[in-house]
């Protein structure tokens, strides 16, 4: 379940944040922070469901996700290829993420 729920959250999260970017830096209509607000929400909701014995634990192991698809959503929606130095930050953040997910505790 953890991994759908990182998904939909890194979802959630980009496309809310890109809501405001939309109405602030490309001037679209003030209507966007309504659908940008209910996608932060459903952000929120979606890593209650991430598997964790800690919530702070499953926020940072999230970051590798949401920077992975954030590179995606630039790719996909803004028509901005990713270049070697992101695809390169971001195997290290998944790699710090799978340290956080997968490291021996106890």
């Amino acid at each position: 379940m953890t991994l759908p729920a990182f998904l939909l959250a890194a979802l959630g999260e980009i496309a809310g944040c890109f809501a405001v970017w939309h109405v602030v830096r490309l001037g679209g209509s003030p209507w966007w922070l309504l659908a940008g607000l209910a996608s932060l929400g459903a952000f929120a909701y979606a890593l209650t469901f991430v598997e964790a014995e800690a919530a702070g634990r499953a926020f940072a192991a999230y970051g590798g996700i949401y920077i992975l698809s954030s590179l995606a959503w630039m790719w996909t929606v803004e028509g901005v290829r990713p270049d070697r130095w992101d695809a390169t930050g971001a195997a290290l953040c998944l790699a710090g993420a799978a340290v956080i997910v997968f490291g021996p505790r106890g």
